[in-house]
């Protein structure tokens, strides 16, 4: 590992203890920022994160806690946002150094609000960041099985592939593997997009369809998500990999899935208020649906998302769940 990269983790959830665990196996300093400093005071001295994956024990020796985001951007090279989109950019706008000459990668699968866009591009069209100091950490991997230790795979996706290497090289252990990509802004929106698949599969459970519906809706949602993609940013590209169809399946179908679990919520007839309020975590896929179903009318044709069109309708029009997926069951295959 390249001595003057520096690592910082911004964000204080499951999926930011799961990378500065990973980092630990093999850096000996991490930045770790995070808003809330009852939860760092608890980790000072306990060591674990109190709120998210409490099981997993660091060595606080290797690191640097910290609820300064100028701190934790000024002292480090390599920073790595897993900063739930929604909240993003009002903690950007704290900051008070820049973010030039700063390799920046998002383990954030969602949209931006405040601009419509997938994380890398806002970084680069809001805080004028090269693509080539952008990068996406995607699955197919769930936090809580990096906390046990269970062999998981991450792909990294950079269009610089020396910063991709060195990603992936601090983040492998006997328990992770990596590869390396350059579909930076397709591995993100399949991030992204697989979320909304996933609150669809969740409230076909609800509803109470089954294990045979629910591979259908899984064949259709790949399909889906390349037409949506290919509309987005066209290269050639293999929808069948880990970063597509495999993060697809297992937040799909994954009992970890906070998405899958937001939408069997609904599916049983929870209103989405109720939903959120009794989730302990965001399910990004519920402002992701928004996003890409909004963006997609502004593609200069038109493709075709029944799946997305009708989490749409359930989750922002006010539609009946049981009717709104009756009719979907009829434009699938």
């Amino acid at each position: 590992m390249d001595k003057e990269l520096r690592f910082a983790v911004l964000g204080g959830g499951s999926w930011a203890t799961a990378i500065v665990k990973m980092l630990t196996e093999n850096l000996q300093m991490i930045t770790w920022y995070m808003r809330n400093e009852d939860a760092i005071a608890h980790i000072k001295k306990q060591r674990h994160n109190p709120n998210y994956l409490s099981s997993v024990e660091f060595d606080t020796s290797q690191l640097v806690l910290t609820a300064d985001i100028d701190e934790a951007i000024k002292n480090n090279t390599v920073l790595i946002f897993a900063i739930p989109s929604v909240f993003l950019e009002s903690e950007l706008k704290k900051l008070k150094v820049s973010l030039k000459d700063k390799i920046i990668f998002s383990a954030i699968k969602g949209i931006v609000p405040e601009t419509g866009l997938i994380v890398g591009e806002h970084f680069h069209d809001v805080y004028n960041i090269p693509f080539e100091n952008i990068g996406v950490i995607t699955g197919p991997c769930h936090a809580e099985e990096v906390a046990l230790e269970r062999l998981s795979y991450l792909t990294i996706a950079c269009a610089n592939k020396s910063n991709a290497e060195k990603v992936a090289n601090s983040l492998k252990s006997d328990y992770i593997k990596t590869k390396i990509s350059d579909d930076i802004i397709g591995t993100e929106y399949a991030a992204m997009l697989k979320n909304i698949y996933a609150i669809a599969a969740g409230i076909c459970h609800g509803l109470g369809y089954g294990d045979n519906f629910q591979s259908v809706l899984m064949s259709n949602s790949i399909r889906e998500m390349k037409r949506y993609i290919k509309r987005v940013h066209k290269m050639k590209r293999n929808i069948n990999n880990s970063a597509y169809l495999g993060d697809l399946l297992v937040t799909g179908y994954s009992t970890f899935s906070r998405n899958r679990m937001f939408g069997n919520m609904i599916g049983k007839g929870y209103t989405v208020k109720s939903a959120m309020m009794e989730m302990s975590m965001v399910a990004e896929g519920y402002y992701a649906t928004k996003s890409a179903y909004e963006l997609k009318a502004n593609f200069k044709s038109k493709v075709r998302t029944p799946i997305i069109d009708a989490v749409y309708d359930v989750l922002y029009s006010g539609k009946n769940a049981k009717q709104t997926f009756a009719a979907l069951t009829d434009k699938l295959d």
